[in-house]
């Protein structure tokens, strides 16, 4: 390659580097709107909340006013006839009059409760709202502080790498340079040496003394540019395993980044958010429902909505309404210089002795910076409980200020003790606010602790494995040491197991069409004697009738995958695999799972092939078996590809069901056909020539069941009906 093809080459490696770096940096300019937008739309919320309740205040003081002219009108009528006359001798009154005296009182009692609703919503409820709202704006405030100087600290990872990378390209282009230098010298030796074999009877005693003085000179000249090549070619070897080592840690820190602190930003964003309005609005809830318990029905929705405030699902939700702020970006790839295949850290002498060494004062470092970042870390969550147990004090119950026996005054006495006038309520801020002081502070601290153990930790784990440390376990064993299902199942030589080709087999005929299939729970009797049967070496789904129950046979299925202890997507894929989400363009996401996928051994591809092949078909007839790939995803997702304890489970189960529909909905693209991939490949058709794999054509061999006489009807967990033929 000559040197202007590799100086361009160069110029495009640094483009593609920062083209990357900038649609990081956009992308986290887009995270700050986000969280910006959320905190504007709560606040926005908190004060439409406020003007609601005020409103309703206003129109629960006129109908209490409007309920006290109403009855003191009516009393006024009532006091002048016999029959007031004779209750105020005997208290003794005909059964109707007496009923249109308690009406009245009744009338008299709904003006007081509306009273007293009335000032809960102004001096209770509508101050609870205006807290929320500060606090609210206060916590966002210092999170944003935190969230500039995480992303600083991002860039500033960035910047080494890229700084990092220049200088390995410099010292490799001059390690080049110093080859060359030497070559050329050589030449000029073996040139010079070619002529001083040349017969030297004819030639003077004067040349031959100049031929060696210029011989001596080119070994000198060659020595030098053998010692400067050797220099620079050991300051090239050095500057590669730093970019190698700092790319490790690059990645390290982005991943870190994206799948903890992101999650963890948005929780301390959320801190005692959730808590304060469960609170506020569970003032109004006892309000209300001392009001008037026939409107219970009506409130429980309210409540049952006030019951689901929970940080962590709406963080979820929040995560995926903005997917391509908060995916993790794809991995930086090592971009060799020049040629430089060298893709991994050099442990060969001379700098095998430096690495271990360096090794081992990582090891020592981490030690120590884990213990301590741990002592942070529990500071951290104790200090966060305190703030809950602050924010969750069960003081929302009014049922006393609905003691009729007491005076509108009492009441509104009763109502600001409880909450608002204490003495005690400007200390218990005040408590709050410190506490909050110190827990950002332990928040910040620990933050910066783990994303030092991050980087060290990755340059600790390639220094591991360059220097043979490491381990790789077998790719797929049972929890008990047994040959895993995959082997149990089959015969000698067949790649797809028994249990799954017949399990797939068995639905194909009979459950395309099932509602709910894979989601409605089978019979646990029925999946266990399944699951012997084909342990036994049996086949229990062999004949052609249906005779069990396809939510047992998809049970058995899916129990299948989820009993192996190595999923059948590899943990060491995991991140890259999630990554891909980053990608919009579905047609290049599932070329980038292809390219992933296609480094699993034969055996494993051509199964996961023939897997997605029938959930594909399985998708087709969604209409009505109501089981599109989404649905079909959400069931499958955990089971093939688990979340590994390390990682936040709540933010990467969107992900991993985007992937599973993902490869469900383009199956034919991910994975190879049969002439690229020789093995058994699934078949639509299994049924012989009767059987259609169209969804709006009828199976020709299955029967007509009469539902009226043998069905059973089913309900799952998530309420789907389904029937069970027996």
């Amino acid at each position: 390659m000559s040197s202007s093809s590799r100086f361009k080459k160069d110029k495009e490696i640094v483009a593609e580097y920062e083209s990357q770096v900038k649609e990081i940096r956009a992308q986290l300019i887009e995270q700050q709107k986000c969280l910006e937008q959320q905190t504007e739309m709560r606040v926005q919320l908190l004060q439409d909340l406020q003007d609601f309740f005020r409103k309703k205040a206003e129109i629960e003081t006129e109908y209490s006013r409007s309920l006290e002219k109403l009855a003191e009108r009516f009393m006024a009528k009532t006091r002048s006839t016999k029959d007031h006359q004779q209750y105020k001798k005997d208290q003794n009154l005909l059964s109707p009059v007496n009923c249109w005296y308690l009406l009245l009182n009744q009338v008299r009692r709904e003006s007081k409760d509306h009273a007293t609703l009335s000032d809960i919503y102004l001096n209770n409820v509508i101050m609870r709202f205006m807290q929320i709202s500060e606090d609210s704006t206060r916590v966002f405030k210092k999170s944003k502080e935190i969230a500039f100087q995480l992303q600083e600290d991002l860039m500033r990872v960035l910047n080494e790498l890229y700084t990092v990378m220049k200088t390995y390209h410099m010292y490799h282009t001059e390690s080049i340079s110093a080859e060359s230098k030497l070559k050329e010298a050589e030449k000029q030796e073996e040139k010079q040496i070619g002529r001083s074999g040349d017969p030297v009877f004819h030639i003077r005693l004067e040349e031959r003394h100049q031929r060696r003085s210029s011989v001596k000179k080119i070994e000198k000249m060659k020595e030098k540019r053998q010692a400067k090549y050797s220099e620079n070619k050991l300051k090239s070897i050095k500057a590669r395993n730093e970019y190698l080592l700092t790319l490790e840690a690059t990645n390290a820190s982005v991943f870190k980044y994206y799948i903890y602190d992101l999650s963890d930003l948005i929780d301390c964003c959320d801190l005692g958010y959730h808590a304060s309005l469960n609170r506020a609005l569970r003032t109004y809830l006892s309000a209300e429902y001392n009001l008037e318990t026939s409107r219970h029905e009506g409130l429980d929705i309210i409540e049952n909505a006030v019951d689901n405030l929970e940080p962590r699902s709406d963080k979820q939700r929040f995560m995926e309404m903005y997917p391509t702020a908060f995916c993790p970006p794809m991995k930086f790839e090592f971009q060799p210089h020049m040629g430089d295949e060298v893709s991994q850290v050099s442990a060969q002498q001379p700098v095998q002795g430096e690495l271990m060494l360096r090794y081992q004062q990582l090891q020592s470092r981490l030690t120590t910076l884990k213990i301590e970042n741990e002592e942070v870390k529990k500071t951290t969550e104790a200090t966060s409980q305190t703030i809950q147990d602050m924010v969750t004090i069960e003081d929302y119950d009014v049922s006393e200020c609905f003691q009729h026996s007491r005076s509108t005054e009492s009441v509104k006495s009763t109502v600001s003790e409880t909450y608002l006038s204490k003495p005690s309520i400007a200390k218990r801020r005040a408590n709050q606010q410190e506490t909050e002081q110190f827990y950002f502070m332990k928040f910040r601290e620990y933050l910066e602790g783990s994303n030092l153990i991050t980087k060290l930790q990755a340059k600790h784990d390639s220094l591991q494995r360059i220097l043979g440390e490491g381990h790789r376990a077998e790719y797929m064993t049972t929890s008990r040491g047994r040959k895993n299902s995959h082997t149990r199942y089959q015969d000698l030589g067949q790649i797809i197991p028994l249990i799954v080709e017949s399990c797939i087999r068995f639905i194909n005929l009979y459950g395309l069409q099932h509602q709910g299939i894979f989601r409605v729970s089978g019979s646990q009797v029925e999946v266990n004697d399944i699951k012997n049967s084909f342990e036994r070496g049996e086949n229990p789904l062999a004949d052609d009738q249906s005779n069990h129950d396809i939510n047992s046979v998809a049970g058995v299925l899916k129990l299948y995958f989820r009993g192996l202890e190595n999923s059948i997507f590899p943990k060491e894929r995991f991140n890259d695999l999630i990554s891909c989400v980053r990608t919009e363009n579905l047609y290049e996401r599932a070329l980038h799972i292809r390219k992933l996928l296609l480094t699993l051994p034969r055996s494993v591809l051509i199964l996961l092939r023939y897997l997605f092949a029938f959930l594909n078909h399985l998708s087709q007839y969604s209409d009505e078996n109501m089981m599109d790939p989404y649905n079909l995803a959400i069931c499958f997702g955990p089971t093939l590809m688990p979340i590994p304890d390390i990682q936040e489970q709540v933010s990467c189960q969107a992900h991993v069901n985007e992937i599973i529909k993902t490869i469900i909905i383009h199956q034919e693209i991910i994975f190879p056909d049969s002439k690229e991939l020789d093995g058994p490949v699934y078949e639509k058709c299994m049924a012989g020539d009767d059987y259609c794999d169209s969804p709006y054509s009828e199976h020709g061999i299955l029967e007509e069941v009469d539902l009226d006489a043998g069905a059973e009807v089913h309900t799952s967990d998530d309420g789907m009906i389904h029937s069970q033929i027996h």
